[in-house]
This record gives structure tokens, C-alpha cells and sequence, in this order.
């Protein structure tokens, strides 16, 4: 019995410190993620508790955060907290300028590839 009493407050604590750590900064209540850290720490079985009593996150559905995706057009890349562009205009924006340096970087290449031919067939009908 001795042994039970001794081992809850640690596991608790234990417990209610990785959770603590693990949580988001804005979804943990009334005192701030750093505070509740401290207070596990320095009173565990007090400490635990209040934070199961009072600073827990609410474990509803998540809100996305304002740069993640709301809907999923490619689940490989829908990973909490991954940026995603807030202003669609904007994004199409970006990619058409994307597409525009890419198809410029290509015309470059063959240009630069059909120089180097013509330079090659120069020097091989050269003076005999």
C-alpha cells in the first residue's frame, strides 16, 4: 500500500508533465504552458492536478492554425502546423510566376544546347 501511495503522485506527475510539455501554447488554459511546467515541477501532486482540473487543453476538434490548410487538396502534405497559403489569388500568383521562370530557364538550356552544337559542327568542318 505504502508502495501505491508513493508511486501515483510520480506517475501522475510524470504523466501530467509530458502532457503539459506536448500541448500547444495557445490551447493551454489559464496560465501560461511555462507556468503550469513550473508549477508540476516544483509541487507534483498539486500541480498535476490543477493541471488536470484547470489548465488542460479542451480536447475538442482542433481548429487549424491561420497559415494551415483548411481543406485537403494533397493529404501527403496535411500536416498540423504546415504553412499554406491564406489568399488563393495570391498562391496562383506565385505558381504562374514558378511556371514563367521555369519555361524561361528551359528556352535558356536548348538555346545554350543548340549554340554548343553549332560550335562542335564548326570546329569538325575546320581547314584540312
Amino acid at each position: 500500500m505504502r508502495i501505491v501511495l508513493f508511486l501515483v503522485p510520480i506517475v501522475l506527475g510524470i504523466y501530467c508533465l509530458v502532457e503539459a510539455i506536448s500541448s500547444r501554447d495557445d490551447e493551454v488554459r489559464h496560465l501560461s504552458k511555462v507556468w503550469w511546467i513550473v508549477l508540476i515541477l516544483f509541487f507534483p501532486f498539486v500541480g498535476s492536478v490543477a493541471w488536470l482540473a484547470a489548465g488542460r487543453p479542451v480536447r475538442a476538434a482542433r481548429r487549424p492554425g491561420p497559415h494551415e490548410r483548411s481543406a485537403t487538396a494533397f493529404p501527403e502534405y496535411d500536416r498540423p502546423g504546415r504553412f499554406a497559403a491564406t489568399d488563393p489569388g495570391a498562391d496562383e500568383e506565385f505558381l504562374k510566376k514558378v511556371r514563367e521562370r521555369a519555361e524561361e530557364q528551359r528556352r535558356k538550356a536548348r538555346e545554350q544546347e543548340r549554340r554548343g552544337r553549332e560550335g562542335d559542327a564548326g570546329e569538325d568542318a575546320g581547314p584540312e
